[in-house]
């Protein structure tokens, strides 16, 4: 599955951003639904800092709390622990602050407020999960101030046998209550559909209303006569009447003497015992309004100067009105007034009307400001297409720039949420779903700082990594402080959510955060991995596999996938030219289509791509600069030379055939571009890339530099080493020929040199990997056996004691060959490392040759794989062609062989 077809939808459309909202040209998205990128400023911006901000961020932030809570906290939990709560909720959102300040003065911040910033600073994954669970929280944050306002309107209006005020005329239960909050919510619809700088404009006078509320709560026990007593029912179980006498005393030293301490009794609208975590819950409700000037980011003149000075004015400022409110409560009202009667403001007020219209006005606008702000979150995903078809409608626009199909998904959802009924029962929930968002900014901004990006670089400098560490760990222990099952599943939610995108694999042009951390850590190790400190017991292949053409070279790119051992695995490509006769640099753009390659075939590789005027002189380049520090390659492989006509890999395969849909992959290449990217196979007539003499230098140029070397033959013909291939070799053989069977002399000795020891290596490597674990090594003596020294005994004891040693599990095979040594001509008494050097190569007969193939056709028929013993090329240049005959001739018609002559030790028999 794919999020993208190509290369021009919204998520991938990126500019230059300016300095400032007005000349931004990095827009999120465009103005209607056909997922086509919009032009710039296609929504006019039209707030400021303090309509857009400060504004909605402190009627969120009064919300329900401030007129129907504040009694909630200090009753339940007296005043030291009520300003301890209120002291950890700003710390923690103070800290959040601090972040979304850095991220938001990083650069220009468009539509999707915290959704924005959080996707831009981590990648699609990360911003896309928590961005859709912030805006779940924002839908039940809306869920929870309708609940609010529609609590305080039965408690004015409600049918009360108690009472008999003509004014209590709403029948009151648990479905009246839905229906009361989906008619608010109707309205809260209908005013967000007009437009959000409608609601900014209107919101100053709803907080003028709601500033004259708290006034009047200030100003009333100067004026109000003292004391006053109340007499407060409730609906108990089984229709129970309970009756509570509660006092207001004025200021009162002994009132607040009474109220420091903590009283959790039971809560009369849920019947459920309050404690620390639950008040602290509800409590933090009136803290979840910070990012609200922030989720207005895209009507904001300037979002990066406004969100946070805005933010920071609105939070100080409710920071204090909320201290002073607690102190105020505590130090006039009774504990039973406070716990019993949530409304209590109303009782005590000069004029209750004051309180009552500040109730409505903060809990509606708090309401409307949730669904807009969850509505522009919505808008923003849809745009991105990180969820595809189902949010796709929620991209549609209005002519002004109203994301009316999002508000309506919204509206849907908070439909949903006012089903709880109760307030108090969803409170837990929503804060959960706060802190993890919050927990989330502040990973953003911890994250871009242990980047160390050079372009991290924020206007606003008051903040640290230890600011946004604390942040993550107190959002958390919070989290599971107020409800353990609430916040592990939030997690969970939020983990699925991460794989559900990483399996669509979004790709951006934002940046990924994890680049730059994996960068940041792979530099550290990198300097840490000292190649003086290579031990012979930690050896791996790490491999240089050159490439002409992927075409005809695939199987031997998933075979050596299988033999790297968990090592630096290379392809290496040389494009002939020289750079000063070319306007620009060509292998720059192949790139895309090699790692598109690596992409397709499932490999973990590197590729590393040179211009050269010869192959040759290339793969000097690649063996001496690839790789980095301690990786490096020590092997290099190559395809055989040999005059066989390749086959076309990308013909067999269906994952490279052209298939309807096919689309192309996150980085702009697709199949047709590929296939037409790597030129076709060589025919027989055309022009090789390579002379004999260059191809054989490459072999000595890899031994003089100390490389192993292997050429691998046949490897098209090699099954089972697809992406998609489940197997585990249980019906495959590997055959080892251990010794150079062109130089009979060096198998007539029980000494092991070093290439035949690397030749096992590599064969128990191979049998170590998936689908080889269960493949049966065969170990090749080739022995005299007419000889009258019994000599290949001790060989064959020699062997299995070197197994033993090396724990290499492989059975032992005896195969006599006197009638082909008998061709060889006559016996050697040179050192067998330097016969290879110093015999001429025209000297080994055609019989001889043709003897060694058919020995091997006849005990390795049946083998996977063939390991063989490489020897060295001639000195000289003028015998390469012979050389290469001689290996055609050995190795013909074998199957899958790999020749290897290996230089460096890589077995270790000690712990």
């Amino acid at each position: 599955m794919k999020a993208m077809s190509n290369d021009h939808t919204p998520l991938l459309a990126h500019g230059v951003c300016g300095l400032s909202a007005d000349t931004a040209v990095c827009d999120i998205g465009g103005s209607d639904g056909t997922g086509e990128a919009s032009t710039p400023n296609a929504v006019p911006r039209k707030l400021n800092t303090f309509f857009g901000v400060i504004v909605p961020t402190v009627l969120s932030m009064f919300s329900i709390v401030l007129f129907l809570r504040t009694g909630f906290v200090v009753g339940h939990a007296g005043l030291l622990q009520g300003l301890v709560m209120l002291l950890v909720a700003y710390t923690i959102i103070s800290l959040t602050i601090l972040s979304i300040c850095a991220i938001s003065t990083n650069g220009a911040v468009q539509g999707g407020g915290a959704y924005f910033m959080i996707s831009r600073s981590l990648g699609p994954e990360f911003g896309g999960s928590i961005g859709l669970m912030f805006f779940l929280a924002k839908v039940c944050a809306c869920g929870v101030y309708v609940l609010g306002l529609v609590e305080a309107l039965l408690d004015i209006f409600g049918q009360d046998p108690a009472s008999s005020s003509a004014l209590r005329v709403l029948p009151q239960g648990y479905w009246y209550t839905v229906l009361y909050s989906s008619i608010v919510l109707l309205l809260v619809l209908v005013v967000c559909l007009v437009g959000a700088h409608i609601f900014a404009r209107t919101s100053f006078l709803i907080l003028l209303v709601v500033t004259i509320s708290l006034l009047s709560i200030y100003i009333s026990p100067l004026a109000v006569t003292t004391p006053l007593n109340f007499l407060i029912t409730h609906q108990g179980h089984g229709n129970q009447t309970l009756t509570y006498d509660a006092s207001y005393t004025g200021f009162n030293s002994t009132t607040l003497k009474d109220n420091l301490g903590s009283g959790y009794t039971v809560d009369y609208s849920t019947g459920k015992v309050m404690s620390f975590a639950t008040v602290f819950a509800v409590m933090f409700t009136s803290c979840t309004g910070i990012m609200a000037g922030a989720n207005m980011s895209g009507e904001l003149k300037n979002p990066s100067a406004a969100i946070p000075k805005g933010t920071i004015i609105a939070v100080l400022y409710t920071f204090i009105v909320y201290v002073l409110l607690f102190i105020l409560a505590s130090s006039t009202c009774e504990r039973t007034l406070l716990a019993q009667d949530y409304g209590f403001f109303q009782r005590i007020n000069i004029w209750p009307p004051f309180v009552t219209i500040g109730i409505y006005c903060s809990a509606l606008s708090a309401a409307m400001c949730s669904l807009i702000g969850a509505s522009r979150i919505l808008h923003a995903l849809a745009l991105d297409q990180l969820f595809g078809f189902p949010l796709a409608p929620a991209a549609i626009t209005s002519s002004s720039g109203n994301p009316w199909v999002a508000v309506l998904y919204t509206w849907g959802l908070a439909q949903c949420v006012v089903f709880a009924g109760q307030l108090n029962a969803i409170a837990g929930l929503v804060t959960v779903f706060y802190l993890l968002a919050y927990a989330a900014v502040d990973l953003a901004c911890l994250a871009l700082e242990w980047a160390s990006a050079p372009n991290f670089r924020p206007t606003f400098q008051v903040f640290s990594w230890h600011t946004c560490l604390l942040g993550i760990l107190s959002c958390l222990v919070m989290m599971f402080v107020i409800n353990p099952v609430y916040s592990s599943a939030s997690i969970v939610l939020l983990l699925l959510l991460l794989l559900f995108l990483h399996y669509r694999s979004p790709t951006s042009s934002w940046g990924y955060i994890s680049q730059a951390l994996i960068f940041h850590q792979v530099r550290k190790y990198l300097l840490m991995l000292d190649v003086r400190k290579d031990h012979v017991k930690f050896w791996r292949p790490q491999v240089l596999l050159m490439v002409a053409n992927p075409r005809s070279s695939c199987q031997l790119i998933n075979f050596v996938n299988q033999l790297k051992k968990g090592g630096l695995f290379v392809l290496g490509h040389v494009k002939l030219g020289d750079l000063d006769t070319l306007p620009s640099d060509p292998v720059q753009q192949q790139y895309n289509f090699w790692l598109s390659l690596v992409d397709k075939l499932g490999v973990k590789a590197f590729v590393d791509l040179t211009l050269s005027p010869s192959v040759r002189q290339g793969t000097q380049h690649l063996l001496r600069i690839t790789g980095l520090g301690g990786m490096k390659p020590n092997t290099l492989v190559l395809g055989f030379y040999d005059s066989c006509t390749p086959e076309d890999y990308f013909l067999q395969d269906p994952a490279f055939c052209e298939s309807k849909g096919s689309g192309g992959d996150d980085f702009g290449v697709d199949l047709p571009s590929m296939q037409a990217h790597f030129p076709p196979v060589r025919h027989v007539e055309s022009p090789r890339w390579l002379t004999p003499e260059e191809y054989v230098g490459i072999i000595s140029d890899a031994i003089k530099m100390s490389k192993n070397v292997c050429l691998g033959r046949y490897f098209s013909q090699l099954q089972g080493e697809g992406m998609g291939t489940k197997t585990d070799g249980a019906e495959r053989i590997i055959d080892v020929w251990p010794f150079n069977l062109l130089q009979p002399s060096s198998t007539s000795t029980a000494s092991v040199d070093v290439c035949s020891l690397f030749l096992l290596q590599m064969a128990c490597v191979l049998n170590m990997a998936n689908r080889w674990r269960h493949a049966r090594m065969r170990i090749f003596l080739c022995v005299k056996a007419e000889s009258s020294d019994q000599g290949w005994v001790v060989k064959e004891e020699t062997y299995r004691e070197l197994l033993r040693k090396l724990r290499i599990k492989a059975s032992i095979k005896i195969v006599p060959w006197d009638s082909v040594v008998q061709l060889y001509g006559q016996e050697q008494t040179q050192d067998p490392e330097l016969e290879g050097l110093t015999k001429p190569a025209q000297a080994l007969s055609e019989d001889f040759l043709s003897a060694v193939n058919s020995m091997l056709m006849e005990h390795s028929a049946e083998a996977a794989v063939r390991f063989l013993y490489l020897p060295r090329p001639p000195a000289h240049s003028s015998q390469s062609p012979k050389y290469l005959s001689q290996l055609e001739a050995v190795t013909y018609g074998l199957g899958p062989t790999l020749l290897i002559h290996g230089l460096t030790p890589v077995t270790c028999t000690e712990l």
